[in-house]
């Protein structure tokens, strides 16, 4: 049996997607920024996408910038709500201990230039509190950067309250909305959301294609010079394709969400039941307060990456640790920040449901991940000294 269960690093491309793409590859190939007849129909149709991507999130076509994906959404919405805060003589940020790197690199480089950072700490449930964001906030704060959903423990953070707070001190909000755009309701206006990236992979979109919303009156300043594309705020020649694959993704996503929830959902909760029976092993995150399809284990005694390996080798593809860290032998940053000791945290698990996921799928992952636990635990030195006492267990059996 082969599955994929990896859906927080990517996820397949739907054939809505495929086919919204086709006629701008093979006939509408124009230079969007071209006056011929070829070139202004390719811009029409990236400026009906821009409305049709506005209607998913509850703005104004105005207030979307087509991007690369994620990271440069987040990279452009924080060095430009920090450009504006230090026009204003406010180098003060927030965020969370348990951000993207896209964020953390950013804010890291924002500190080599005078500003200061403030990370929140992340309850070991994996949720920040709106009032540890209120507290934080001080004069001289220009900007609170906080995730939707996080990439690894899909922990969903409460995003319309961390925004009424920002809103009434006069502190521009972003959020990190890559993991939960497709997935759970976004409306920018309600939730108080000046700033938000998303990327068209994580909802059955094409790789390399994503999307900045800046509320009207946000200046954005350019990361990537060049030419007047978007409004004089994204160099480089638009990719219509991805653009409209991204766009017909997301509409479907939104489309069928509320169904897409209750089965993943569903699964989620068979999935965490049967491997809580595994003696020594926590959830990572909220039980509940989750995305649908994110399951997050640490299992005492164990390699995450040996896991990862020999499930692989019975079919099943998973992470340990989020996707852009997965080459590296540090334990999660985000484990870490919940508390997780070293030892544990470099035995991590991560299981990303998809809408085509079975129950049957799913009693086998079970079944597999349980085997493969045991035999690498038999294997092990460690756990031996943990079963004789030698050390003491982290977990309750």
């Amino acid at each position: 049996m082969q599955i994929y269960a990896d859906n927080a690093a990517t996820t397949q491309m739907s054939r809505t997607a495929i086919a919204a793409m086709l006629p701008y590859m093979e006939e509408i190939y124009g230079n969007p920024s071209s006056l011929y007849t070829i070139g202004q129909k390719a811009r029409e149709a990236i400026e009906d996408a821009r409305e049709r991507m506005a209607n998913c999130l509850g703005c104004t076509a105005r207030e979307i910038t087509f991007t690369s994906g994620g990271s440069e959404a987040d990279n452009q919405a924080i060095l430009s709500a920090a450009a504006l805060g230090a026009k204003r003589g406010k180098k003060h940020i927030i965020s969370t201990a348990f951000e993207h790197h896209a964020v953390l690199h950013t804010l890291k480089k924002l500190e080599k230039n005078g500003f200061e950072v403030t990370l929140l700490d992340v309850h070991s449930n994996g949720i920040v509190a709106a009032e540890q964001v209120a507290e934080a906030i001080r004069e001289d704060t220009c900007l609170v950067s906080v995730m939707y959903a996080n990439n690894e423990i899909g922990t969903i953070q409460p995003i319309a309250e961390i925004g009424a707070v920002c809103r009434e001190k006069g502190v521009l909000f972003h959020t990190d909305a890559v993991q939960a755009a497709g997935h759970l309701p976004i409306d920018v206006e309600r939730q108080y959301i000046d700033l938000l990236s998303l990327s068209a992979h994580k909802f059955h979109g094409p790789k390399g294609c994503g999307a900045l919303y800046s509320r009207r009156g946000t200046p954005l300043i350019s990361v990537i010079e060049g030419g007047a594309q978007e409004r004089g705020k994204r160099a480089g020649t638009e990719n219509v394709p991805a653009i409209m694959g991204m766009t017909a993704a997301l509409e479907e996503a939104c489309r069928s969400m509320e169904a897409h929830t209750a089965h993943l959902t569903a699964l989620r909760d068979r999935l965490i039941h049967g491997l809580e029976k595994i003696p020594y092993s926590a959830l990572n995150g909220d039980g509940t307060q989750r995305l649908p399809g994110n399951v997050n284990f640490c299992f005492e005694g164990i390699e995450g990456e040996s896991l990862l390996l020999l499930l692989d080798d019975k079919g099943i593809s998973v992470s340990s640790g989020s996707a852009c860290t997965s080459g590296s032998l540090d334990p999660s940053h985000v484990l870490l920040a919940i508390g997780r000791p070293h030892e544990v945290a470099h035995g991590s698990l991560r299981m990303t449901l998809g809408e085509d996921t079975t129950e049957e799928q799913v009693d086998y992952m079970i079944e597999a991940v349980t085997e493969v636990v045991d035999y690498l635990r038999h294997m092990s030195p460690f756990w031996r000294d943990l079963e004789i006492g030698k050390r003491p267990h982290v977990f309750s059996k």
